[in-house]
């Protein structure tokens, strides 16, 4: 079974599944070694780990695409990524399915804002018109060439102009052939409960640390059917606490020596990214 069409049957469920995000290729490893059945590329550490910037529309299509290829090919899990507004209309956005497609994610999300587009938990949003949306989500169904690749659909309408709004673009974006409905940032559980009750459609819920929406119990989402809840950010500001703790205390101590208990033993970290398996595959060809 592909990866697509294992994560296709995961979201049929509505049953929860939660995605952790991943910033870059060990990342990634990790959230599978953990057992998670998929992993969610998250544009906020992208922009972050790649060019140390906020998540304002620095990182465009090549950038992402190109992190979404190394993504993907570090693990056997499924992909999802986040395509921000598409890199432009509708063409654009053909353009950007042939290219994430190509690099082997098994769903993305495509938004409704205008670029240059900024993270959901910030303010300051700006949406295009209803029906700009609408064809946008029609040309990524369109120009996919694998039908189990997933098109999930992302409004930012309850930050730019109200909750009805969302509600409305939820509703065309699945009449466009959306697969999944993304309505970023409910504000509190009574949204949350009228999201997932005015849709059929599968539901994404952003459950992002320090943001907007509230953090249900996992529990609770899954009693409303979402079928996916991604952490998006989680595993970088977790690993960014622990290097700037160690570094802080590196300083102020000017020895590593007493440091070692902090750091994954070399051996381990070598297991994870294939070391051993690699250097066998050398061997194995250098004696041919």
């Amino acid at each position: 079974m592909s990866v697509r069409r294992t994560l296709r049957g995961l979201v049929d469920r509505k049953a929860g599944v939660v995605v952790p995000g991943a910033f870059d290729g060990v990342s990634a490893r990790l959230v599978e070694r953990a057992g998670f059945p998929a992993v969610y590329m998250t544009g906020y550490g992208t922009s972050a780990s790649r060019l140390g910037l906020p998540d304002l529309g620095y990182a465009g299509l090549a950038e992402m695409a190109d992190h979404a290829r190394n993504l993907a090919a570090a693990v056997s899990i499924p992909l999802i990524a986040d395509a921000d507004t598409g890199y432009g209309n509708a063409l654009g956005v053909r353009r950007t399915v042939q290219a994430y497609e190509a690099a082997g994610v098994a769903g993305l999300h495509i938004e409704d804002q205008v670029a240059p587009k900024r993270c959901g938990h910030l303010s300051g949003h700006q949406i295009v018109p209803l029906g700009e949306f609408a064809g946008k989500i029609r040309a990524a169904v369109d120009t996919r060439r694998d039908p189990d690749l997933l098109i999930i659909a992302r409004t930012d309408a309850i930050s730019a102009v109200g909750f009805d709004e969302a509600l409305r673009r939820g509703e065309a974006a699945a009449k466009a052939g959306a697969d999944v409905l993304f309505i970023e940032a409910p504000r509190d559980e009574a949204q949350v409960e009228r999201v997932a009750r005015a849709f059929d459609t599968p539901l994404l819920y952003n459950y992002a640390s320090g943001g907007r929406s509230p953090l249900l119990p996992f529990p609770r989402l899954r009693e409303l059917r979402f079928a996916i809840i991604i952490l998006p950010i989680d595993t970088l500001l977790v690993a960014t606490k622990a290097m700037a703790s160690f570094l802080t205390e590196l300083r102020a101590r000017d020895d590593a020596l007493g440091l070692a208990e902090r750091l994954l033993p070399f051996g381990d970290f070598n297991a994870l990214i294939g070391t051993n398996d690699q250097m066998a595959l050398a061997d194995r060809y250098r004696g041919s």
